[in-house]
């Protein structure tokens, strides 16, 4: 369903003609022209023939269309299986490969000696260890240190590889090999220029009050008296929500205790538990980022389970394979998360190894949904240019640059905004149309009305026809932060997903007190029934300050701030089938009988059936 979306040029196995290819011979599987744009050969890197690489294989997906179409199904408020969501067995049993694909990969390994170190739960993937000097021979590679200029990490790639002909149908992509993945950790290019500033308790003002401070610095309490969000603790022993840590980066609980006796000195034993993937160890070196995720989601979402995931090593930086180690082990929980959200994003990827790595992180975070986890990302830092790895991309002499995963179809984009009184768009907010995927149903009512308004503006710089970015947003500058026993100001889209990922675990508490389903995979939600219970944004914009390129925020849906901010109690409200009822009384004092008749029969029968009254 998704490779229709596929705009990239695929690099692919050249075609043999004129001769049958023998089984064992070795056709070029992805090959790049050059070294990308920001790495360099590490010429001070050991003689790499004796590092050990650990191989990632994956298969292509056997019954995808099946997998996307039931997550669609059970995340339609208008379906019968609203909130169905299903087991980790029968989630496994639709996602596993073709066998005849395991049984190639296994033999054809075998028969190097290799054997298969880990499988993911639902055997998508399997990883093998291998040295660098067996691995040039296997795949005909030549695997070379190189090291990303901006963030002075080094990683072991190669600009070519190859496999036996008669496997090329069983494999989608073998990592690390061809992949140039380039990461940025939202904010870093804001806490360069962090100002240390002396923070101070404020005044308790009126519940219902935005304290006047709140234009120029945020703390919980801002965003609980813009939002609405509730100070009241969760109560529901199945609640949880996930922070995902990638590169090995980790949170300081000291600078939680600070942060929370300054911003929630009503929470009195405000905690997170710190668990490693895949092998990684925390390095015991707090960053900011880890700071702002876990004292903002355990200082909003008061009272529920957060657990803070540290995936990959600090020396690699942040890497596809954080990514993936990070939903596999989800995925092989007996419960899973109920919200994961992550703030860390890549470029997304044009070349053939890295666009089926995409596409299968994207199938996974599908399966998340499809098991009851609403997954968050933050969109991006980079305003509609995008450019994560190298900064602005020229505007006018490149199309755009998405962000991903922002962009898969199953996640939930957060953007930006700030002030207040109105809240206007970010300009650092990521946001547009996607090179990959192509834009699912449930957006097309929202998304069509923006590019009709658009016109020729930016034409040719981005794909009318994908999926559109981000889909909602919240604040997300001048957090105020503690880290390494010092105050900051923190800005940045990662500030605003924990933000989000905050108001719907407590949306999720509702739900579970009353003996309900989890929200899961949000957006058919968010933009059928939900879209009321969001603040239109329509000022500003994520126009590139140089040359201009971008969006603007505006009435409805947008690629800055997507359907604008949350109301709590209006969310609340929409799960409960309330917002609802309120319609049809409006429609009512019209004169509209007939629409009125109609929401009748559907919301008695759905909102009274699947969710009820939480209250």
């Amino acid at each position: 369903m998704l490779a229709a979306g596929l705009l990239v040029t695929l690099v692919l196995a050249p075609l043999v003609l004129g001769r049958n290819v023998p089984r064992s011979e070795l056709l070029p599987r992805s090959q790049l022209a050059s070294i990308p744009s920001g790495f360099s050969i590490n010429a001070r890197a050991l003689v790499l023939d004796d590092h050990a690489l650990h191989l990632t294989i994956g298969f292509p997906s056997n019954n995808a269309e099946a997998l996307q179409a039931t997550l669609l199904d059970v995340s339609d408020p208008s379906s019968t299986n609203y909130g169905q969501h299903l087991s980790k067995a029968e989630v496994a049993r639709l996602a596993s490969p073709r066998p005849d694909s395991v049984k190639a990969i296994t033999d054809w390994l075998g028969g190097h000696g290799l054997s298969v170190e880990s499988r993911s739960y639902s055997g998508e993937t399997l990883t093998v260890r291998v040295p660098v000097a067996r691995a040039n021979a296997i795949l005909a590679a030549n695997f070379t240190a190189y090291t990303h200029d901006t963030t002075n990490t080094t990683m072991i790639r190669t600009l070519s590889y190859s496999l036996p002909a008669y496997l090329h149908d069983h494999v989608a992509f073998v990592y690390p090999t061809t992949q140039f993945d380039a990461p940025v950790r939202l904010g870093a290019a804001v806490e360069l220029a962090l100002s240390l500033r002396q923070s101070r308790p404020r005044r308790a003002d009126s519940a219902s009050a935005v304290p006047a401070s709140c234009a120029s610095s945020i703390n919980p309490r801002c965003l609980q008296a813009i939002y609405g969000i509730p100070t009241t603790p969760a109560t529901s022993s199945d609640n949880s929500l996930y922070v995902s840590g990638l590169g090995g980066e980790s949170a300081n609980p000291n600078d939680l205790q600070t942060f929370l006796a300054q911003f929630r000195p009503d929470i009195k034993h405000g905690s997170y538990a710190s668990l490693s993937v895949a092998g990684s160890s925390d390095p015991g070196i707090p960053s900011d980022e880890g700071n702002c995720d876990t004292q903002y989601t355990v200082g909003l979402a008061t009272n529920v389970s957060v657990t803070y995931a540290i995936a990959g090593n600090k020396s690699d930086g942040v890497t596809y394979s954080d990514l993936l180690n990070t939903v596999e082990y989800l995925l092989e929980l007996d419960q899973p998360p109920l919200v994961v959200t992550t703030s860390y994003v890549f470029d997304e990827p044009d070349s053939y190894e890295s666009v089926q790595m995409a596409l299968t992180l994207c199938n996974y975070y599908a399966q998340l949904g499809l098991r009851g986890t609403s997954v968050i990302f933050a969109s991006g830092d980079g305003g509609a240019v995008g450019g994560v790895s190298d900064g602005n991309n020229g505007c006018h002499r490149a199309p755009f640059v998405p962000s991903f995963p922002s962009t898969c179809p199953f996640v939930t984009s957060v953007g930006s905004t700030q002030g207040i009184n109105p809240e206007v768009a970010a300009k650092f907010s990521s946001g547009g149309f996607s090179h990959i995927f192509s834009r699912p149903s449930y957006q097309d009512h929202a998304v069509n009305a923006f590019l009709q308004r658009q016109g020729n503006a930016n034409a040719g710089q981005y794909n009318v026809s994908g999926r559109g970015y981000p889909d909602v947003a919240t604040q997300g500058a001048n957090f105020n932060i503690h880290s390494g026993g010092q105050a900051y100001d923190f800005t940045g889209t990662s500030a605003s997903s924990p933000t989000f990922a905050s108001i719907i675990a407590l949306v999720n508490d509702r739900l579970l007190v009353a003996g309900r389903s989890p929200l899961g995979f949000l957006n058919p939600f968010l933009y059928s029934n939900a879209s009321v219970a969001f603040n239109d944004i329509t000022s500003g914009d994520n126009r590139d300050p140089v040359c201009g390129a971008g969006f603007n925020a505006e009435a409805g849906w947008d690629a800055v701030t997507g359907l604008g901010t949350p109301d709590f109690n209006k969310l609340l409200n929409v799960v409960t089938g309330r917002a609802v009822n309120e319609q049809l009384q409006s429609s009512a004092a019209h004169g509209l009988w007939i629409p009125k008749l109609m929401y009748t029969f559907i919301w008695t029968f759905t909102a009274g059936l699947l969710c009820g009254s939480l209250m």
